[in-house]
């Protein structure tokens, strides 16, 4: 069985961007930090919620919270000078069927509960949209 670090942890995930989804490529391109928002029972398996961290300011069509100097130490992303969480997309994966999903990732820190709340806030609306969630299960 496969370790599940608690929510609000960041990993690093090979992160499928919504854009690049929407032009037929399957594959994320390079391994980021992204925080492991959620993981749900989801019938006998376990969904992953993940949503991607940037250290690039967002693209004009992305909803995003800038992650507080704090919360970037927590985060084990201290040596980043601004970072970014997006919360208008998502990758959704299964833990025991994912090619994507180190079964034992190194977390390299954690949000606050506080901070993690406000995410919650932002990323609410974008849950139940299908544009939103980039399947990892395909």
């Amino acid at each position: 069985m496969a370790d599940i670090p608690p929510n609000g942890s960041i990993i690093r995930y090979a992160y499928l961007w919504k854009w690049q989804r929407d032009n037929h490529e399957t594959e994320g391109r390079k391994e980021r930090p992204v925080c492991l928002t959620l993981s749900l029972p989801h019938g006998d398996q376990t969904a992953l919620i993940l949503l991607a961290i940037s250290g690039t300011p967002p693209r004009s069509d992305q909803t995003t919270l800038v992650i507080p100097e704090l919360e970037r130490r927590r985060a084990g992303l201290s040596a980043w000078k601004d970072a970014w969480i997006t919360v208008s997309e998502y990758n959704f994966d299964i833990l025991e069927k994912s090619y994507y999903y180190d079964p034992r990732p190194e977390v390299l820190g954690t949000f606050s509960k506080g901070f993690l709340a406000q995410v919650a806030i932002a990323f609410r609306p974008f849950t139940t949209s299908k544009i939103a969630r980039v399947n990892r299960i395909d």
